[in-house]
Formats: structure tokens, C-alpha cells, sequence
């Protein structure tokens, strides 16, 4: 396997990769130049998008700033709109389905360091060369979810179709559908109903 593939399977993998660290730079570059436009260059922002987050359905409006890791390792649904700091660290699967809103300051974290000091720090090569290993954990977003602002969701989270996640929650655990969820750690607060409807 190479070490993309091992990194998308959630095996240990050497983050020092050429093929990751080639895709990273471009990525991080691709942000600072997507960062660097207006919102009526609305040509350029999509050609951007196209090489950066070329797994997207129509629809898809990201406010900027951004950052993400690869981008390609992300799929986005239709309409999905992404407001002020948007950070995707996306070494593993990132799926988000139609519909989504996400609000400012919202993270997604599907990398995991080890948790002892000696796996996870730098490791030497023979040349002096530093590098480090890590593993994966997908992230999958359902259908219909508002993310409110500052959430950070972590590797291994499923959020089901039409959820509410409010603001400033840690998401660590999986969201049942159809559900109102807060906290830190987040957790079910109550299903949203035909109760919550605006418009009658």
C-alpha cells in the first residue's frame, strides 16, 4: 500500500510521504491564494476550488478563509456553504452530505497522533531527515446539518442526516439523526420536531 492508501484506511502511515507532501503544499498553497481573492472574483475562486476541492457537487460556496490539508480527500454535497475559517485537516475521509451549513470557526480533525511521547514525536532517519507517523479516522456528515459556529468535530464522528450541533461543541461521538446535540463533549440534548417549525 502506499502511504496515502494507508492513511485513507486508518493504518500508521509516515506523514513525510512525497505523494502527501507534494499534495499538501499545493493544498496549503491553493488556500493562501483562494484567502487572497475577493468574493467577486467568483472565475478565480472556482478554478481554485476546482484543483483544491475537485470532490464537490454543484452549489458549493466557502466563504473563505479556508484551510485544509489535501482537499482531495473530501467530498462535498450540493449547496454546502462554509462561513469564516473553515479548517479541514483531512489526512483521512471527510464526507459531507447535501444541504450542510456550516458556521465561523468550525474544525475538522480526522488526524490522530499517537499517545505516548516516544511514538509520536519526530523520528531520524539515517540522513538526519525528521519525520513522524500518524493515523486516520473518517469524518461523515449527513444530509441537512447545521454546524453552528466554533464546532470542532474530531476523526471517527458521524453526524446524522438533519442534525443541529450548537455552537462551541466538541463533537467526539457519533449524533444520532434528526437531533438537536451540544456541549463539550457534545451530546443529544432533544430530537427536533415538528414543534420547531417557523413557518406553519
Amino acid at each position: 500500500m502506499t502511504e496515502k492508501e494507508k492513511s485513507l484506511a486508518g493504518l500508521l502511515y509516515d506523514t513525510s510521504d512525497a505523494e502527501l507532501a507534494d499534495r499538501r503544499a499545493l493544498a496549503h498553497d491553493l488556500c493562501t491564494e483562494y484567502n487572497g481573492t475577493k468574493e467577486s472574483e467568483k472565475q478565480r475562486r472556482t478554478e481554485i476550488l476546482d484543483v483544491l476541492l475537485p470532490r464537490r457537487a454543484p452549489g458549493a460556496y466557502l466563504q473563505g478563509p479556508i484551510y485544509f490539508d489535501y482537499g482531495d480527500h473530501i467530498h462535498l454535497g450540493k449547496n454546502f456553504y462554509a462561513n469564516f475559517h473553515f479548517t479541514v485537516l483531512d489526512c483521512g475521509e471527510v464526507k459531507i452530505g447535501d444541504d450542510v451549513m456550516i458556521g465561523p470557526n468550525c474544525s475538522i480533525y480526522t488526524a490522530i497522533h499517537p499517545m505516548l511521547p516516544e511514538e509520536r514525536n519526530y523520528r531520524f532517519r539515517k540522513d538526519g531527515t525528521p519525520y513522524n507517523i500518524e493515523f486516520t479516522k473518517p469524518v461523515t456528515i449527513g444530509n441537512n446539518c447545521w454546524i453552528c459556529g466554533s464546532v470542532t468535530i474530531l476523526g471517527g464522528v458521524t453526524i446524522g442526516d438533519g442534525c443541529v450541533i450548537g455552537a462551541g461543541s466538541v463533537v467526539v461521538k457519533d449524533i444520532p439523526a434528526g437531533t438537536f446535540a451540544a456541549g463539550n463533549p457534545c451530546r443529544p440534548i432533544r430530537p427536533i420536531t415538528e414543534k420547531d417549525r417557523l413557518f406553519k
